[in-house]
């Protein structure tokens, strides 16, 4: 295969061939797939290739009986979540977007959905992979039935590296079945009433499959804003289970102060989506969308502490507290992409100043390139690296794109 600058590889023998011929010639490869997460981590260094992943589109083998599934990286989140639901399963991956978002990069991402507190993260589901290298081998972990363990760590392993140790080419995962309903809330929160109804969603005996406490985001997420924000919850389950939590939610949210919550069945998966999509929806040029993980009881406390500070940076905040995990999504903006940028560096290492490990994971301003992205380097950071050198010595595969410029 020649050196192009962009490559669509549609098998992994492609890719292998491509990857190796870089390689060999010291030519730095740029993997992307759906690019809906490409807001997070930092541009690769001197990417002479760019791999796209997107003509690896097949789904190889899906056995309803065993609950397993295998699909390339190209295929996307939404064809393979249309497919099991067929045979009334399902793969609670949470990505942003899905109908474009990829396997393989919401893989490499290391995404965290809000669902992860009730069924666990992406990579628990890795049941094996192939993956090819940066000096062209093909890699095999792991298979596609629950009781095979060889390889089961390995293929864990790319899960979250960004594609900086190989480019994932298949995935084999487990399945669940698939909950019989789902049902969405939406209420808005009056004055006095935020930290009452986020202290009350923990105190029930059916927890949400995922609830969130939103300030902002009006085009993108549903429900009215009280004078204290609104809250969005998703419950999962069976008829009986969800009239029982339904009752439980309304009296603990009535007992907080909020006087009303509207009710969705139909609609209730894409309103819970529109969620997620709106972790990276960015406003062109003129914002940054930061992430960071607490406890799920000091979350609600963090949100307007970040928001304060983005006010004295003359910043506009919008906030997205995921209740059951302690996620806080921050998005900062401003008028245009020369005002953020005229404060953004400055306000950036002040929100590292009291929360040092906040992550970038939206932004198309400029200057995205030069902020603290990954924010305060993990304690296996040294490991990291050491990793990095034994897989991919010559530094071949998006290079500096991960954290600690890995």
């Amino acid at each position: 295969m020649n050196l192009l600058e962009r490559a669509v590889p549609a098998t992994a023998l492609e890719a292998a061939e491509l990857l190796a011929q870089c390689d060999q010639s010291g030519r730095k490869v740029q993997i992307v797939g759906g690019n809906t997460l490409a807001g997070m981590g930092r541009p690769p260094e001197q990417a002479g290739v760019t791999l796209v992943t997107t003509g690896l589109d097949q789904i190889v083998e899906y056995v309803r009986e065993d609950l397993t599934v295998a699909a390339q990286a190209g295929v996307s989140i939404a064809s393979i979540a249309r497919l099991l639901a067929q045979g009334g399963q399902f793969l609670p991956f949470d990505a942003p977007r899905q109908q474009v978002a990829t396997l393989g990069g919401t893989l490499a991402a290391g995404w965290l959905g809000p669902r992860r507190h009730l069924y666990g993260r992406p990579r628990d589901y890795i049941l094996g992979s192939t993956v090819v290298l940066a000096d062209g081998t093909i890699a095999k972990a792991g298979g596609i039935v629950v009781k095979n363990v060889a390889g089961y760590d390995m293929s864990r392993l790319y899960a979250g590296s960004f594609g900086t140790l190989g480019l994932i080419v298949q995935a084999n995962l487990k399945t669940l079945v698939a909950p019989q309903r789902s049902r969405m809330f939406l209420a808005k929160l009056p004055e006095g009433t935020y930290a009452r109804a986020c202290a009350g969603l923990a105190t029930l005996r059916i927890a949400p499959a995922a609830a969130f406490a939103v300030s902002g985001f009006h085009s993108g997420i549903d429900g009215d804003e009280g004078q204290e924000g609104r809250l969005a919850m998703l419950l999962e389950g069976s008829a009986s289970l969800l009239e029982r939590a339904t009752r439980d939610l309304r009296s603990a949210l009535g007992r907080a102060g909020v006087p009303e919550t509207s009710v969705l069945d139909a609609g209730a998966r894409e309103s819970f989506e529109r969620v997620v999509d709106a972790y990276v929806a960015t406003l062109g040029e003129r914002s940054m969308t930061y992430r960071f993980n607490t406890t799920v009881e000091e979350a609600p406390a963090r949100a307007p502490v970040v928001c304060e500070l983005a006010a004295r940076h003359e910043l506009r905040s919008e906030t997205i507290v995921d209740l059951m995990n302690g996620d806080v999504i921050l998005r900062v903006s401003d008028l245009d992409s020369r005002a953020l940028g005229a404060k953004i560096e400055a306000f950036d290492e002040a929100l590292h100043a009291l929360e040092p490990r906040a992550q970038v994971i939206a932004g198309e301003h400029p200057l995205r390139a030069v902020l603290n992205v990954w924010g305060e380097e993990p304690p296996a950071i040294d490991r990291m690296r050491a990793l990095k050198m034994r897989f991919d010595p010559n530094r071949t595969l998006n290079p500096g794109r991960f954290v600690g410029g890995i």
